[in-house]
């Protein structure tokens, strides 16, 4: 929940949460598939759970398919929006 919110107020700061949530809707089927498939062969077990699952996977591994694309965007839209700010003349200057 913590990094959800991390990721929330970078996006919101760098007023990127309506790009954001586009990339993170494009991306969720994919990383869908690939845990469910990945579970299902047993490529990987996930022990410590809440018992939740759906649509054949534990909630966890939803939650964790939007927080963490969410963080990287959040990161990566607040980078630039910090060199973008560089990049413009200050207004006291001039």
């Amino acid at each position: 929940m913590a990094f959800g919110a991390v990721a929330f107020g970078l996006l919101a700061r760098a007023n990127a949460l309506r790009r954001a949530a586009v990339t993170v809707a494009a991306v969720y089927p994919v990383a869908y598939l690939w845990d469910w498939y990945t579970l299902e062969v047993g490529v990987f077990a996930i022990p410590l759970r809440t018992g939740v699952e759906l649509f054949g996977i534990p909630l966890e591994e939803h939650l964790f398919m939007v927080v963490v694309p969410a963080l990287v965007l959040g990161v990566h839209e607040t980078l630039a929006s910090w060199r973008a700010e560089e990049r413009t003349p200050g207004e006291g200057g001039r």
